[in-house]
């Protein structure tokens, strides 16, 4: 069998995701996805900020630069372990 890359096994992870319903994830876990996949995706925070900021942005943004020091493959394969842990429930 061959094992997939890294940026497969992620898609597949999001794609799984987007078909989960924010009312059957916790909020913390729903912080931890989103931050996990800001991270992979865009990389370092840049913490310039829209006049119109809202306290649910304030939680994604404490998310994420609590994240920040990973690199996108370890978001990535952080992202993907949440996901599989929720499959497994």
């Amino acid at each position: 069998m061959i094992e997939k890359d890294l940026d497969t096994r992620f898609q597949e992870a999001v794609e799984i995701a987007s078909d989960m319903t924010q009312a059957s994830l916790p909020q913390d876990v729903q912080l931890r996805l989103y931050a996990f996949y800001k991270q992979a995706t865009l990389g370092i925070l840049d913490l310039k900020q829209a006049s119109n900021y809202h306290l649910r942005d304030a939680f994604k943004t404490n998310a994420w630069m609590q994240i920040s020091h990973l690199s996108s493959d370890e978001a990535k394969e952080q992202y993907i372990e949440i996901i599989n842990s929720l499959l497994k429930k």
